[in-house]
């Protein structure tokens, strides 16, 4: 049993991430061999490894420390705030600010809208599972894996961070039999930014108290700033609206996904598509008004690059060759640290 859960890890992270680098090490002074490899690994000492991606861009990666998705989590949250009230900040925050006021008046008739498109096509809105590992506790029974039952319920589990999970684990799998610190990196990215975002989204839920559609007693949901923990834990969705967390842990996983593995191209269009889907399944049934997703995908991205920062660096050529110059600046990894040099081809 525990073969085949190793099998469905490694085979769901090689969906994601695709083939892996290529792990022949490479004599750094040998520049044909070097130019040759596309999104290859290409050195690596105890502390670092080093991968080119192009001609432009090389991915630096430290070795991760143990439980660094907790340890780094005081510092991650600290350049989110301040990343917040820099002055390039202010544009994005107007766009968050003015589309979720924008979408609140039509937050009833849109979600009216959707749900009577999909019961004219039979797109069902009801959360249906189907036990598969139960667990019996005296007279209850407890759902240890469930599936779900129809498509709205598959999406809606997608947004649930499973998924992500699912990915991370994967990525640790495989970095730890492959020593591949690009894969760990990011397997610990993935579960820092879902620790950061699942404290954060709980922290505006429990501020903005925002009735979700299942419970609204008014047109798109009344406010009830800074409910009580008691009313909370009680009726939870009575207040748990604003903003999006499942969004939020979606966007987030296709960021740092795409941040370290860009030659994937395929990430970025095959995730947005599935957080549309994700989107409009918690519309359908009764989870979230379209006004929750605004703050919830800028707040996901944010958190998403600031731990692709702070565990990925980046070194770039001393300028691009543009027009393919003969002439190009390098930046190579040589006996553990990064060495400029000089090109030209001829």
């Amino acid at each position: 049993m525990l073969g085949k859960s190793k099998a469905l890890i490694l085979f769901t992270t090689m969906v994601i991430i695709g083939s892996p680098p290529l792990f022949s090490q490479v004599r750094l002074n040998d520049s044909s061999k070097i130019n040759n490899l596309d999104s290859a690994f290409i050195s690596s000492s105890k502390k670092v490894q080093v991968y080119k991606l192009n001609e432009n861009k090389v991915f630096v990666y430290s070795k991760p420390k143990p439980f660094g998705f907790i340890t780094d989590l005081p510092k991650d949250a600290g350049g989110i705030a301040v990343t917040s009230v820099k002055r390039k900040s202010i544009i994005p925050l107007l766009i968050i600010g003015g589309s979720t006021l924008l979408l609140l008046p039509a937050d009833q008739p849109i979600t009216d809208g959707i749900r009577d498109f999909s019961r004219n096509i039979n797109f069902h809105a009801e959360e249906e599972y189907t036990d598969i590992i139960n667990l019996k506790a005296g007279s209850t029974n407890i759902s240890i894996l469930k599936a779900p039952k129809n498509l709205n319920t598959g999406l809606y589990q997608i947004g649930q961070g499973f998924p992500s999970l699912i990915i991370g684990a994967g990525l640790f799998t495989y970095g730890k039999i492959n020593h591949n610190y690009r894969a760990l990196s990011t397997a610990n990215q993935l579960a820092e930014s879902f620790i950061l975002l699942g404290v954060s989204t709980q922290l505006l839920k429990r501020v903005s108290g925002r009735q979700s559609p299942s419970n609204a007693t008014a047109a798109g949901g009344e406010w009830h700033l800074f409910p009580s923990f008691k009313n909370f834990q009680r009726n939870t969705p009575n207040y748990d609206a604003f903003p999006s967390g499942h969004l939020a842990t979606l966007i987030s996983t296709v960021t740092i996904l795409a941040e370290n593995y860009p030659e994937k191209r395929y990430i970025k269009p095959v995730g947005y598509s599935v957080m549309g889907l994700v989107g409009l399944a918690m519309i359908n049934n009764n989870v979230h008004w379209i006004s929750d997703y605004p703050l919830a995908l800028g707040l996901g991205y944010v958190c998403a690059m600031q731990v692709v920062k702070t565990k990925r660096k980046q070194a770039s050529p001393c300028f691009a060759r543009k027009n393919k110059a003969p002439l190009s600046c390098t930046l190579d990894y040589f006996h553990g640290r990064m060495v400029p040099g000089i090109r030209y081809d001829f």
